[in-house]
């Protein structure tokens, strides 16, 4: 929707308009789903950080498709960096009581300035973002004392995976304290410190396995966070499995968006009263979502009936593409992967094990000389750095320093490299309909075999809105591919794995293996907790 004609609170986005298409129109129209803005604290409303996409899953018909976070949509990393950072300025000020953000972030602009970073393409996005990078700095909250994060000692941040890791590491940024992140990856000689499910989820339990348990018993405050709240059963599982291990005093649940029912409400003060603890919950943006009844089988049935959009042949090869090799390495079809140089062994890759203050200047200054590095390889203007699944963070730091590159931002002296596009996105688990339409939120799907050998077994994996379908304008120059080692196996580059297919969709792929931090074996002193699920 433009400018001008998105919903305000209390409206409900269900159309589209002549201007801009809400990326939800597609699937409100066929289902009956949509969204209503209740609360937007700092401006902006449900229907420009989210759209629609239909899942193929028989226990769950949508999908909720964040603007703002860098998972299925490539976005700017500014963009997602700063909607991150954002989210962590609500935060601090609910935890220190300043109430500042919402009034400073109207002040500066910063709706408008999200949707003009949306909406920007080409060489215009640098400048964009950088607009809306300067109206999140302009909200940070203000407390009476001064600056407000002396307050929030004790407090730590914990992301969810797959989608929520490097989210959770924006606002622990933001609020300058350590984190963690849930995974899906068992690593032997790490004892979990609680184990949870996940509601209506395709993906196997999540396990929390800081290297020192230390880092959540310290925190007397925990901010969990993920990338949306629907009914807050997620989070309401790790609070009750996390108390079982150590009692605090209070958590906050942050995500973009909550669209908690009155019920799942009245579900939280219920479980804060049981344990004795002080739930917050703090959003970019709430609401409710509209599900008519038989919504599962009319998915179903619309699934069935509708042809996903073939992915646009490749196109011609920048003149100083390197050549395809035979075997597997190159693929079967495109051009070899050229390899980027990243770090040593020393430098943690995210917060799986526990992140503080001084891992983030050891990553940022590695991702930073990877991006260096890179830059020079690029064979176009318009890059895509695509993570792996919970791999969100590396990725993004190294995006955001290719486009800082771009821009001359990286510090004093610098001055702006060529013009660049620069997008971040990662790979993901789940199977969603893909329809090239400007009203839906999901345009083309690459489909690939698991190359991490995971736990719960091989498997599909997706890359979504990386090909460009039928609109040749859509298509990335370079896509820049970011694993970590145990990613990187003879099924990531075999004929039809990841490599082969981004090399159907670009002129040409990079490929960024970082190390895998792996704590080194120990012994756990605190005790761990059993699946709680509510």
């Amino acid at each position: 929707m433009s400018a001008a004609q998105v919903p305000a609170v209390g409206e409900t986005a269900t159309t589209a308009t002549a201007a801009t298409t809400w990326t939800g129109t597609w699937v409100a129209d066929r289902l009956g789903i949509g969204v209503e803005t209740v609360d937007a604290p700092v401006g902006v409303p449900l229907d420009a950080l989210v759209g629609l996409a239909v899942r193929r899953n028989p226990r769950r018909a949508h999908l909720l498709v964040s603007t703002v976070l860098g998972k299925h949509v490539p976005t700017s990393p500014t963009v997602v960096h700063q909607a991150g950072v954002l989210l962590g300025h609500l935060v601090a000020d609910v935890v220190a009581g300043s109430g500042t953000v919402p009034d400073a972030a109207r002040a500066a602009g910063l709706a408008d300035a999200l949707r003009d970073a949306l909406g920007a393409t080409g060489p215009r996005t640098v400048a964009a973002a950088r607009r809306f990078a300067d109206a999140v700095a302009a909200s940070a909250p203000r407390a009476a004392s001064g600056d407000p994060l002396h307050l929030l000692a004790g407090t730590a941040v914990l992301g969810y995976a797959e989608t929520a890791t490097a989210l959770g590491h924006s606002v622990a940024r933001a609020l300058g304290v350590p984190s963690v992140h849930s995974t899906r990856r068992p690593v032997d000689g790490v004892t979990p410190a609680a184990g949870f499910a996940e509601e209506h989820s395709h993906a196997t339990d999540h396990l929390v396995l800081p290297e020192d348990p230390r880092l959540l018993d310290r925190a007397s405050t925990l901010v969990l966070v993920d990338d949306e709240i629907s009914t807050g059963r997620t989070a309401l599982n790790t609070i009750a499995a996390l108390d079982a291990v150590r009692h605090r005093e209070r958590y906050v649940v942050a995500a973009l968006i909550d669209l908690r029912s009155a019920a799942d409400r009245g579900t939280f003060a219920a479980l804060s009263e049981r344990l004795g603890v002080r739930i917050d919950v703090v959003a970019l943006a709430s609401g409710t979502i509209t599900l008519p009844d038989g919504l599962l089988e009319r998915a179903a049935s619309l699934v069935a009936s509708v042809t996903a959009t073939p992915v646009a042949p490749a196109g011609p090869s920048a003149p100083d593409a390197v050549p395809a090799s035979a075997g597997p390495d190159g693929g079967a079809r495109g051009l070899a992967p050229r390899e980027v140089p990243t770090w040593g062994a020393g430098v943690r890759d995210g917060g799986r094990h526990g992140f503080t203050p001084a891992d983030e200047t050891t990553l940022e200054a590695a991702a930073t000389a990877a991006a260096e590095s890179l830059r020079s390889s690029l064979t176009g203007d318009r890059v895509l750095v695509l993570g792996f699944e919970e791999l969100m963070y590396a990725p993004l730091l190294l995006g955001r320093a290719l486009e800082s590159l771009a821009s001359g931002t990286t510090g004093p002296g610098s001055a702006p490299g060529p013009a660049l596009e620069v997008r971040c996105s990662t790979t993901t688990r789940s199977p969603v309909l893909a329809v090239d339409e400007a009203g839906y939120a999901l345009r083309t799907t690459l489909e690939f075999p698991a190359h991490d050998d995971p736990a719960d077994g091989p498997g599909p994996r997706f890359a979504h809105n990386v090909a460009p379908g039928t609109d040749p304008t859509r298509r990335f120059t370079d896509i820049v591919l970011v694993v970590d080692s145990v990613g990187d196996t003879p099924e990531l580059r075999a004929p039809g794995g990841l490599l082969d297919r981004l090399a159907e969709s670009c002129d040409q792929v990079h490929l960024a293996v970082v190390p895998s931090y792996v704590p080194a074996q120990r012994t756990r002193t605190s005790p761990t907790t059993e699946e709680h699920t509510l």
